[in-house]
């Protein structure tokens, strides 16, 4: 099947976030041997937070906790996340079945997360990552029951 735009609009999608997760990843490389909790007292002084309050103190403590097998660990997962999300990508890029059907499984995943946020915190920003993936889901659903004149998935290459 020849890719649309929307398939291709939603692989840019994934190659972003694939991206982001993949510098977030090499960022965390590079805190291997260093003082992660001194570098995020630092951070938290840069911007002029106060370190007694409840968020700056909770990412200082976590920071404290971070050393270089955690973070080679979290730096190999975001790896891992990010070669997942940059294969999909190419494979909805190229109007792979199967990449649609990674997608659909993908978004459907974070679903209930999403839903759980809205009820807990309702905003505006969790409102449209809701939205957004709800309709990243449907579209990829519907992309699939396109591929037979039956409705039913098919062509799966």
């Amino acid at each position: 099947m020849r890719p649309t735009q929307g398939l291709r609009a939603v692989a840019a999608l994934e190659a972003a976030k694939g991206m982001v997760v993949l510098s977030t990843g090499c960022g965390l490389f590079a805190l291997v041997h260093r003082n992660v909790q001194h570098l995020a007292e630092q951070l938290v002084a840069h911007a002029h937070l106060n370190p007694a309050s409840r968020t700056p103190r909770v990412f200082i403590e976590f920071a404290g906790q971070l050393d270089d097998a955690r973070l080679l660990q979290l730096a190999a997962a975001a790896l891992a996340y990010s070669a997942v999300r940059m294969v999909e990508a190419y494979g909805l890029w190229h109007g792979r079945a199967w990449a649609e059907v990674l997608a659909a499984a993908g978004g459907a995943v974070y679903l209930p997360f999403e839903l759980a946020e809205m009820v807990r915190r309702p905003g505006l920003l969790s409102a449209g990552l809701l939205a957004l993936n709800l309709g990243i889901v449907a579209f990829m659903v519907y992309s699939l029951r396109r591929r037979r004149p039956d409705g039913h998935p098919g062509d799966m290459t």
